[in-house]
């Protein structure tokens, strides 16, 4: 093989297209030998051979390739390539589209790889092949040898690329020449903040938990009405707490019957775990020559596939499962209902004509849905009589068929927390089953209920208890139970019960870190706080009108404390009205489901969970549901909460809650929306992760027009979010002691296409404070000024760029390297956060007396006129600065 120096300087290039590109699913090797390459090939066209891998970190390539313009392989013509370089591999499989041209005659390869040959291994004109570490310790020896300079962004990239191919110079493919290329990037200003806050070690299929696999198989099976779970699986090994893991996996996923079924060794394990009288599993487990008692049972089968002992299981659990009453036989008619065009005030009538909480809406028979008293009692109290009954009608309401079994109906009416559960025959409701009817029939057969809890606003309640104290100590610090163990013993010292509450207790359930603890109090709250922080040797802040204290610990942490209430509202978009309340009470006043969770604290009941809305079921099922039908009408805010938290968490608005929030927008319940509350709904929004896709669904929802009717979410729109996502993601990354508010870039980018007056109306619409006021306004129009003067320039001067972006604040910057097509000016923004911000002069002030100036407003005048020339490049050195003044001023 050639000397690689030799071969790059003396070679000849046509006229046609060079293009670097590397492996599809590029990882960070790949891209910084890729802006190496760059460096060897200056005209060549960076391209990434398909899809990047869609990870978290690897948005930070995406990042990176925005800033240095790597073209779409779709936008280029395969045929105008006359050299193709490859960096980090040189299999033909790997390098997807330009895979078609590879043996063309005429094209020209060049290689530069770490890896061992295989089969399909190209061949290049110029082949680099050394085995280190990484392919970028290949590169920057090539640069080292060619005194090719690079910047301090670059050695970061490079860096990076190096660290994750070496395992952080741990894997045994790690050579002395890897050593050699670290200690050279970070001579040229690596930050290994930037590489160590990127690189993760991402866990391998091999460590996943045989816990893990037991839910990942799970299938659900209805028969005759009752859901069973089995789980069927392969190990290796045999596992000897495989009851344990069992019962776990019936406790995490609240199941009622669970049968999981374990190839280990030479036999298939079974185990089985029920809640319900109908599936007696000791019955079952018999016939596989096992047994055990009705909820719990084991058998261990030999001579059998795990195929053959799941398709028999199925076969017993068919024979098995008798059912004892039919919903036939329980349901009630004739069915009382009412159209969905009649009025509020005309349905109360019919509520107490006939003595009923709910009733039935049709429409030509069909059913639409289901509106309870409650919700009707709610409407005519915000004068809302003349209001159809279908703009608040619950849609997504569970049904059952006459067949339907007694577990069936329980799961339905129970699980969902339904009032009512209409019975369908041929699309036809033929018959209604209240709550009152089923808990009449569990009474009678003495069944086993969950604990019930009655309340005037909520009607009667399951609470559904499970106890997580394990599962808490799994998830939490040390200090955290400790910290809530105290909270616990101070309420049972007050004769209080106190709760975990909020988002705290959710995002437990959603393994998302999570320390900002709620305490809610069945007492007074407030004396609960000073309580607790004597104890904990914090101090409180008081709220006395609502009953409300924030604790601050000596480690500045807060835990907030409320007093357990309810809420009423007295007109739509007000605040609300506090009264004291019990716990059930004061979740219901909450916004959604997913936040209704609630574990107790104290000594005695310590980590059990409490869900009174069904909040695990739509957890599960990854859904954004409100607790009530008025819900946005009492508190319209909830809406913009509501697509916060589906594109945070990855859920969906549930069909009806979606259909509420549109019946808002309609009827413009917003419109008393006060402008700070709208303010910091929107601010919260745009200080998530990735705002963009909130903004559209937004848009969806047509919520962007409460902010002003002019904002349009289109394809312009969309280009420009995703620009400021990257460029928001390459400062944050490079430049980490930088604070920056991005949701002020991205409200700066919602309002980039609009002049003084509209941006005046947003900001008086959003009741924006002064100082803000002049961001969004005055700066946002001087720096439009400014991006379209640059855009209109051929050159831009470094001294030219510092004054000019010099006055304006790190959100204005990305809002302009954001705002802009044009890749000088995005470039030169760069270079201001890069070079130019923190540049200075070595002459100061006293120096200039020193030479024999007069202090005065001439000092300012030679001092940015060095600074001027050593931006420029006219001056470096100390005695370069001082000739210079010599030269052009005089004392």
């Amino acid at each position: 093989m050639a000397n690689h120096k030799s071969q790059i300087e003396n070679r000849k290039y046509g006229g046609g297209i060079t293009v670097i590109t590397t492996h599809v699913n590029a990882d960070f090797d790949a891209f910084a030998s890729m802006l190496a390459a760059k460096k060897l090939y200056p005209d060549a066209v960076l391209v990434f051979p398909g899809s990047q891998e869609k990870s978290l970190r690897d948005f930070f390539v995406k990042s990176m390739a925005y800033m240095y313009n790597i073209v779409r392989i779709k936008d280029i013509d395969l045929d105008a390539v006359d050299r193709l370089v490859l960096v980090d591999t040189r299999q033909a499989g790997r390098i997807g589209k330009f895979a078609s041209i590879a043996d063309r005659p005429g094209l020209e390869i060049h290689i530069y790889d770490h890896h061992p040959s295989m089969p399909d291994d190209l061949s290049g004109a110029i082949e680099v092949i050394e085995m280190t570490g990484a392919t970028v310790t290949i590169m920057t020896k090539i640069l080292r040898e060619r005194q090719i300079e690079i910047t301090s962004e670059e050695a970061t990239i490079m860096a990076l690329g190096l660290y994750e191919d070496t395992g952080s110079f741990t894997f045994i493919s790690t050579t002395e020449d890897d050593h050699h290329a670290a200690a050279y990037l970070l001579s040229e200003g690596a930050d290994l903040n930037v590489v160590s806050n990127i690189i993760t070690r991402e866990m391998s299929p091999e460590q996943v938990s045989v816990l893990n696999e037991m839910i990942q198989s799970a299938t659900h099976h209805s028969i005759k009405g009752v859901d069973v779970v089995i789980i069927s699986l392969f190990l290796e090994t045999y596992v000897s707490d495989f009851a344990l893991l069992v019962h776990k996996v019936r406790d995490m996923e609240n199941l009622d019957v669970i049968f999981a079924l374990a190839g280990m060794e030479n036999r298939v394990y079974m185990v089985g775990r029920s809640r319900l009288p109908e599936v007696d599993v000791g019955r079952i487990a018999m016939a596989f020559g096992g047994g055990g008692h009705p909820s719990a049972a084991s058998a261990a089968i030999r001579g059998q596939t795990l195929i053959q002992v799941e398709e028999k299981l199925l076969a017993v659990l068919h024979q098995s499962i008798h059912p004892m009453h039919r919903a036939k036989d329980l349901m009630s008619t004739p069915v009382i209902h009412v159209e969905p065009d009649i009025e509020l005030k005309r349905a109360n009538e019919l509520l107490t004509r006939y003595n009923v909480n709910v009733l039935v809406v049709l429409e030509s028979g069909k059913l639409v849905g289901i509106i309870s008293r409650q919700v009707i009692e709610k409407g005519l109290h915000h004068k809302l009589d003349h209001v159809p009954v279908r703009e608040y009608t619950t849609t997504e309401i569970a049904t059952v068929a006459p067949d339907a079994t007694l577990s069936e109906i329980r799961e339905k009416i129970i699980g969902n927390k339904q009032r009512l559960l209409p019975v369908i025959e041929k699309k036809r409701v033929v018959g209604v089953i209240t709550r009152t009817d089923l808990l009449n029939v569990l009474a009678s057969e003495s069944a086993r209920i969950p604990e019930l809890v009655t309340g005037t606003s909520t009607g009667i309640i399951t609470a559904r208890e499970k106890n997580i104290k394990k599962f808490l100590k799994e998830r939490l610090p040390g200090h955290i139970i400790k910290l809530l163990a105290t909270a616990g013993e101070v309420a049972d010292s007050l004769g209080y019960n106190a709760y975990a509450v909020g988002g705290f207790v959710r995002d437990i359930f959603l393994h998302k870190e999570n320390l900002d603890i709620d305490i809610v109090v069945e007492g007074d709250g407030i004396e609960f706080a000073k309580a607790l922080a004597a104890r904990l040797g914090g101090r409180v802040r008081a709220h006395e009108k609502f009953r409300t204290a924030v604790i601050i610990l000596p480690d500045r942490h807060k835990i907030d404390v409320a007093t357990a209430r309810l809420e009423y509202y007295r007109s739509p978009a007000a605040l609300p009205t506090v009264e004291k309340g019990s716990i059930k009470l004061d979740l219901y006043r909450r916004d959604f489901t997913i936040n209704t969770l609630a574990v107790k604290l104290n000594p005695d009941r310590f980590g059990i969970l409490m869900d009174f809305f069904g909040a695990q079921k739509d957890l599960k099922q990854k859904a954004i549901r409100v607790l009530h039908n008025l819900s946005f009408v009492e508190d319209p805010t909830r809406a913009f909460r509501a697509v916060r938290f589906e594109q945070r968490f990855g859920f969906k608005i549930g069909k009806l809650t979606s259909g509420l929030i549109e019946n808002a927008v309609k009827m413009d319940f917003f419109k008393e929306l006060s402008g700070h509350r709208l303010f910091s709904e929107l601010r919260q929004i745009l200080e998530e992760e990735k705002p963009s896709k909130a903004l559209e669904r937004l848009s969806q929802l047509r919520l962007l027009k409460v902010i002003h009717p002019k904002i349009v979410y289109d394809s312009t729109m969309e280009e420009c979010l995703d620009s400021v996502e990257k460029v928001l993601t390459w400062h944050k990354l490079l430049f980490l002691r930088d604070s920056c508010d991005q949701w002020m870039v991205y409200l700066l980018i919602l309002m980039k296409s609009f002049g003084r007056g509209i941006a005046e109306e947003i900001c008086e619409r959003l009741e924006l404070t002064e100082r803000y006021r002049k961001v969004f306004i005055d700066q946002k129009i001087q720096a439009d000024a400014c991006r379209r003067w640059m855009e209109s320039q051929k050159i831009l001067k470094n001294s030219v760029v510092y004054r000019k972006l010099r006055p304006f604040r790190t959100e204005i910057l990305l809002y302009m390297m954001a705002g802009t097509t044009c890749e000088e000016v995005r470039r030169a923004v760069s270079k201001y956060f890069n070079r130019l911000r923190g540049a200075t002069t070595l002459l100061k002030g006293k120096d200039l007396k020193e030479m024999g100036f007069p202090p005065g407003p001439i000092y300012r005048k030679i001092l940015d006129s060095i600074l001027d020339a050593r931006l420029d490049g006219q001056i470096k050195t100390r005695q370069d600065e001082l000739q210079f003044v010599q030269k052009k001023w005089s004392p």
